[in-house]
C-alpha cells in the first residue's frame, strides 16, 4: 500500500483545493490530509483565515478523497507524521516548489501544479467570496507581491498586465498565472487590481481600474499631485470601491504598537520626529535615471513622512526641502523639514548617500528609538532621563510585509472599516501634496 500525505489550510474551499486532493489521492492507495489550526496558521504567517477548523475539516471530508484527516498544529510536525504514519509520498502544491525538499531524505516529495484562475468557492453557502486580483506591472515589487498574497486567505492572483507583452509573458510563466495583452480583457478577468508601475503612471491606471468597477491597491506614492488624490478618493467612494495606498509600514503590527506607545503619554508630549531611510541604489536604475519622477524622495519619502504625519497631523506651518543632486539633476540625498506649532519633523532619504537609518520620536519625558530597518518595525526602545530606565518592545514582521496591507485591503473590500485609521485618505492626500511641492521645487532648480 502506498501511503500519501498532504497539508493545507483549505479555507474558503475552492476548485484548487479539490483538484489538489484529487491528484494527491491518485498518487497512492491511502491519503492522509493534514488541516492546519488557526494558531499554527498565524505562526507561519497565514493571515485572514475565515472558516473555523471544524468547517475546514468537514469540507475536506466531503470530497471523499481523504482516507484519514489529521490536525497540523506545530512546526516540525510534518517530519513526525511521515515517520508516524509510514508515509511513502509527501505532496503539496507547486506554490511551494523546493520548500519541502528536506523531506526527500524520508520519503518521495511531489509538487502538484496549482490551479489557475480560481474564481470562487465551491460552497454556495459561503458569504465571503475569493477576490481575484490582477497585477499591473512586472518589476521588483510585483515579484514580491505574489508569494505574499498567497499567504492571505480569500485572495487569488489571477493575471498580469504590462503594455510590454514580453515582460508580462515572462512574469506570468514564472508565477503560473495568465498574461494579458489587452487591458480590457485584464479588467474583465479580475475583481481588484494591484498597481506596481512607475510612479507617474499610477493616476491613469487607478482611474481606469475604478472606471471598470475594480478595487485598487496602489504602491506608494499613490499619486504625485494633491488634486489627483482629491479626485480619486471621492471617485472610488461614489462607486463603492476601495482605493488603498500601499505603504506597507502603516499596516505592520510593530509600527502600530510603536505609534500606540508614542501617543500614550509614556514619553510626554511629542516635540520631534526624525525618520531616515537610505540605500545605495544602482546608478543605472530607473530611480536614478528618470529625471522627471525618480530620485530619493519620490522613492523613499512616503515611508519617512508616515510617522511624522501620523503623529503631528497635516497642519504643518512650513515645509522645507534641502537636496544633494547628482550630475543629471536627480536628488541623491534629501532632507525635508516640517514645522508645526509645537513640533518639528525631519525626513532624510538617500539613494546615493548612506546614513544611519533610524526612527527617533522625542518627547518631554523621554524618547523612542527604532533602528534600521524601522520601516519593518520589529524592535524599539523607550528611553527616559535615567539611562538605566529602558523599556524594550518587539513584534514579528513576516516576509516582505506586504501580506499585512493585502490582508487589510481584503478586509475593507469585505466591508470592514477597522483598518482605515492605519492610513487615512486625508493622510494620502497630504503625501501627494508634499510630493507635488517637492517635484515643483527640485526639478525647477535642477
Amino acid at each position: 500500500m502506498t501511503r500519501v500525505i498532504t497539508y493545507g489550510t483549505f479555507d474558503l474551499f475552492h476548485e484548487g483545493h479539490y483538484r489538489i486532493l484529487e491528484r494527491a489521492k491518485q498518487l497512492g492507495d491511502y491519503l492522509i490530509v493534514g488541516v492546519t489550526t488557526e494558531g499554527y496558521d498565524q505562526t507561519r504567517g497565514k493571515l485572514n483565515v475565515v472558516d473555523s477548523l471544524m468547517t475546514r475539516i468537514e469540507n475536506v471530508r466531503k470530497t471523499g478523497f481523504a482516507d484519514d484527516i489529521i490536525i497540523e498544529e506545530s512546526q516540525g510536525q510534518k517530519f513526525r507524521d511521515i515517520k508516524k504514519y509510514q508515509i511513502d509520498i509527501f505532496t503539496v502544491g507547486s506554490d511551494w516548489v523546493g520548500h519541502f525538499d528536506y523531506l526527500k531524505d524520508y520519503c518521495e516529495v511531489v509538487y502538484l501544479d496549482r490551479t489557475k484562475n480560481i474564481s470562487s468557492t465551491m460552497l454556495r453557502t459561503q458569504s465571503k467570496q475569493i477576490q481575484r486580483i490582477g497585477i499591473i506591472g512586472t518589476g521588483r515589487i510585483a515579484n514580491r507581491f505574489i508569494p505574499e498574497a498567497k499567504l492571505v486567505s480569500g485572495i487569488n492572483t489571477q493575471g498580469v498586465y504590462n503594455p510590454h507583452m514580453e515582460s508580462a509573458v515572462r512574469f506570468a510563466e514564472k508565477w503560473k498565472i495568465d498574461a494579458y495583452k489587452n487591458i480590457e480583457d485584464f479588467f474583465d478577468a479580475v475583481d481588484a487590481v494591484y498597481i506596481a508601475t512607475p510612479h507617474e503612471t499610477h493616476y491613469e491606471y487607478i482611474k481606469a481600474a475604478l472606471e471598470h468597477g475594480k478595487h485598487v491597491l496602489c504602491e506608494k506614492p499613490m499619486v504625485l499631485q494633491r488634486a489627483q488624490a482629491e479626485e480619486l478618493f471621492p471617485y472610488a467612494k461614489e462607486r463603492n470601491l476601495i482605493l488603498f495606498e500601499g505603504i506597507k509600514t502603516a499596516y505592520c503590527p510593530g509600527f502600530a504598537q510603536l505609534l500606540g506607545i508614542a501617543c500614550s503619554g509614556m514619553i510626554g508630549n511629542i516635540r520631534n520626529v526624525e525618520a531616515c531611510f537610505t540605500k545605495l541604489e544602482n546608478k543605472a536604475s530607473r530611480e536614478l535615471t528618470d529625471f522627471k519622477h525618480g530620485g530619493s524622495f519620490t522613492e523613499l519619502g512616503s515611508y519617512c513622512m508616515l510617522p511624522i504625519i501620523k503623529i503631528f497631523g497635516d497642519k504643518f506651518t512650513e515645509v522645507r526641502f534641502d537636496t544633494i543632486n547628482g550630475d543629471n539633476g536627480l536628488d541623491l540625498f534629501t532632507k525635508v523639514s516640517f514645522k508645526y506649532p509645537n513640533g518639528i519633523g525631519t525626513v532624510t532619504c538617500g539613494l546615493g548617500v548612506k546614513s544611519e537609518g533610524r526612527l527617533l520620536i522625542a518627547g518631554t519625558k523621554g524618547y523612542i528609538v527604532a533602528e534600521a530597518p524601522w520601516w519593518k518595525t520589529t524592535y524599539f526602545e523607550v528611553h527616559h532621563e535615567n539611562p538605566d530606565d529602558i523599556e524594550k518592545y518587539s513584534e514579528r514582521f513576516l516576509g516582505d510585509g506586504l501580506r499585512y496591507e493585502i490582508s487589510d485591503f481584503l478586509s475593507m473590500i469585505n466591508g470592514s472599516s477597522r483598518s482605515e485609521f492605519k492610513l487615512t485618505r486625508s493622510e494620502s492626500v497630504v503625501f501627494a501634496d508634499v510630493m507635488e511641492r517637492f517635484l515643483a521645487e527640485n526639478r525647477s532648480q535642477a
